[in-house]
């Protein structure tokens, strides 16, 4: 009996023991796996930490990729639009210089034109006749007239009598109703009588008469035709004008040289 219940007893324990080894061979089992789940999460883990590092780094090289490729076509961006500035700027300096120059083309148009216009006024002018005053008389006279008229006379004044003659003839024969008839014919009579053409002295100064005998040179040309009868030898006719001078024009200053030429006839 005693021995059957030392075998129980000894089953007893083994099962025991070997229950408790079971447990014990279970949990240590249980441990192992555990930590090598935990490995294989951390390895896990590090791979996807290495994937996602190595993604990151990617997606920076890519970011930083983009962004160098995105600064270069911004530089380049840029740089065509400096250029184009460039352009703008160089065609507007020419359009500015086109504009100052088409300032100064017109400026000397103008200019042109108003050179133009007051020459023109000039000429006009120079056409228009304008009044004179000569030997007393006032009347109207062409510009070219009144120039002619002064250059015949001035090349009397030197001396030259006989292309003053010619100057006279000729602006006489231009002029024909010209009011600087009476005091032409008058220096033509006595261009004539410089050179001793008195018959040609007696027709202008009789011309002068019959044209204008209020003329301030009658008498004048009274005195130069008795002067024009003395140098032909005729006395009697120079006499005889002398007296007329003295009865028609007694307060002139021909008169005086009149009454000095009838005293030598006596």
């Amino acid at each position: 009996m005693r021995c059957t219940r030392f075998a129980w007893g000894v089953s007893a324990l083994r099962i025991a023991a070997t229950a408790s080894f079971v447990l014990l061979s279970t949990h240590v089992n249980a441990g192992l796996f555990e930590d090598e789940e935990a490995r294989r999460a951390i390895l896990d883990l590090r791979q996807k930490f290495e994937a996602y590092k190595v993604e990151s780094v990617q997606n920076m090289a890519d970011g930083v990729k983009r962004a160098s490729e995105d600064s270069a076509q911004m530089q380049r961006s840029l740089l065509d639009l400096q250029n184009q500035l460039e352009v703008l700027r160089t065609e507007l300096a020419k359009l500015r210089g086109q504009d100052e120059q088409t300032a100064r083309d017109v400026a000397e148009v103008q200019h042109r034109q108003k050179d133009a216009a007051q020459s023109l006024d000039e000429r006009l002018r120079k056409l228009e006749p304008s009044r004179v005053a000569v030997d007393g008389r006032e009347f109207m006279a062409e510009i070219a007239e009144k120039r002619e008229y002064e250059a015949a006379l001035g090349v009397f004044r030197k001396g030259d009598f006989v292309n003053a003659q010619v100057a006279f003839v000729s602006f006489l024969n231009r002029y024909a109703t010209t009011g600087y008839r009476s005091s032409a014919l008058f220096w033509l009579g006595n261009a004539q009588y410089a050179t001793k053409e008195y018959k040609e002295a007696l027709a202008s100064f009789r011309a002068l008469i019959a044209h204008d005998a209020e003329h301030m040179r009658v008498p004048e040309s009274v005195l130069a035709i008795a002067n024009s009868q003395i140098e032909m030898k005729d006395n009697k006719a120079a006499r005889k004008t002398l007296e007329e001078l003295l009865v028609n024009y007694p307060d002139s200053e021909a008169a005086v040289a009149a009454k000095d030429r009838l005293a030598r006839f006596k």
